[in-house]
């Protein structure tokens, strides 16, 4: 990146995409201003028209899911049968909201003293969006559309090896028929950010980064006085019990860790076994981890693309390092590959222990991390100490004490009983401590930038 530009580089060949200009102060505030106006022309339209816009972006994400692919693997890296998933998972999120954000709408009716009282959910203007590239559609779109269907606009700040994403999707909504200037995508860097959260325009802020990413955010809205929603980092904890389905549970957290070359906020980032079964789930984790080779991520066959910066790989590396010397046993992976691409093998790290890098720092790669726990009760302890609370996970044959775990004991947002953890249109999702607050998704989702209006009539 130079003064006045952002290029985008292909992570498999390290070759330029596109040079992108920086825009300036003048160029965000006309556009912000022009979305003010369209956001107060689409609030006052009717909801059947909003679903309409939706059912008609499901159907063009659809129609031209492989080039959207394209789009994301060319720029970061993610296996296109992975990026295809992708967007249709976008779609089945415009096609939810379409269907029942009219419900989320209605006015909910509260018996009081009073002839009438009820709440009542309303529109609150544009909201800014920081969102990284790991999910360079999906964290969009997942903001957007219940922004959207509640009446609000929605401008981004795409992360700088995602920017053509950014504009496919503002092409995309105006294909859907959305109004002009309703969704739109800005090339800035970080020091516009304060500029864009402090416009008078500006209602509302979210933002899907790193922890310190989260408290810059949230420090600037809260001295713009505007509400923010932080989805954060993650070191989540997947814990194996005595009585799992081992090859089950294997199966689940080698899928979970991979995926995406392992760039995932809610991947099985620690693996925590009790050590009667450690040896067993052990070797099953090495069988199927040994299945993910790196290749050229636009083959349909390639189930591990490569990292998609230079300094992301470099960073996982010297973490997996510095593991290894405070005494985790590396057993797969855990070199620097030469050739084109930022490509980082399949790792594994076995007897990582709470001293170590791969326990308490997030690792954003392919690295599987498993720390042996004595008993049930270890294995909770050393699932709840991080700083972190986005997701956690537990795998066990008893579904009473696996449920009774996740509700009671298991400290975060989002957490799953025999099964990876993924977010879901109908759910809501976020997470507590260092992972952030607010909630995206589901009824919460759209009502978080909404103005929820209590009507009292006596």
């Amino acid at each position: 990146m130079t003064m006045n530009e952002i290029k985008t580089i292909n992570p498999t060949t390290e070759e330029v995409i596109n040079n992108y200009q920086l825009m300036n102060k003048n160029e965000i505030d006309h556009i912000l201003n022009e979305m003010k106006k369209s956001q107060h022309q689409w609030a006052m339209i009717s909801i059947e028209k909003r679903q309409d816009c939706l059912h008609n972006a499901a159907k063009i994400l659809r129609q031209d899911k492989e080039k959207f692919a394209t789009i994301i693997t060319t720029e970061m890296g993610k296996p296109i049968t992975q990026a295809i998933a992708e967007i249709e998972k976008c779609a089945k999120l415009c096609d939810y909201y379409a269907d029942h954000g009219s419900q989320f709408l209605k006015p909910e009716f509260i018996q009081t003293e009073f002839h009438k009282s009820y709440r009542s959910f309303h529109p609150t203007g544009i909201i800014f969006a920081i969102m990284p590239w790991n999910f360079p559609f999906w964290q969009v779109m997942r903001f957007a559309i219940p922004n959207l269907m509640l009446g609000n606009g929605a401008v981004l700040k795409h992360a700088h090896n995602s920017i053509g994403a950014g504009f496919a999707i503002e092409e995309m909504f105006k294909q859907a028929e959305f109004p002009a200037n309703l969704f739109r995508s800005l090339i800035i860097d970080v020091d516009l950010v304060p500029f864009v959260i402090h416009h008078h325009s500006v209602k509302g802020v979210t933002l899907t980064g790193s922890s310190r990413a989260g408290r810059v955010v949230a420090k600037e809205a809260g001295d713009a006085l505007k509400k923010v929603v932080l989805e954060l980092g993650g070191s989540d904890p997947y814990v194996i019990l005595e009585d799992a389905d081992l090859e089950a549970a294997a199966e689940q957290c080698v899928l979970s860790r991979f995926n995406n070359c392992g760039q995932v906020c809610i991947a099985a980032k620690r693996i925590i076994v009790v050590d009667k079964v450690k040896s067993t789930f052990e070797n099953l984790v090495i069988e199927k981890a040994k299945k993910y080779v790196a290749g050229n991520p636009l083959d349909q066959q390639t189930m591990l693309g490569p990292m998609a910066r230079a300094d992301l790989r470099k960073k996982i590396h010297e973490q997996v390092q510095r593991s290894i010397a405070s005494g985790a046993r590396c057993v797969l992976g855990g070199n620097l590959p030469e050739g084109k691409g930022y490509y980082y093998p399949a790792t594994i790290l076995f007897d990582v222990t709470t001293e170590s890098p791969a326990f308490h720092e997030e690792l954003f790669g392919p690295v599987i991390c498993v720390t042996g726990a004595k008993n049930e009760e270890h294995a909770l302890n050393l699932a709840n100490d991080t700083e972190y609370g986005l997701a956690a996970a537990v795998f066990t044959r008893d579904l009473d004490k696996g449920e009774k775990l996740a509700n009671d004991f298991l400290i975060a947002g989002t957490c799953a009983v025999n099964t990876l953890v993924a977010s879901d249109p109908r759910l809501p999702f976020g997470g507590t401590k260092q992972s952030g607050y607010g909630r995206e998704l589901a009824m919460e989702g759209m009502h978080e930038f909404a103005n929820i209006k209590t009507i009292i009539v006596k």
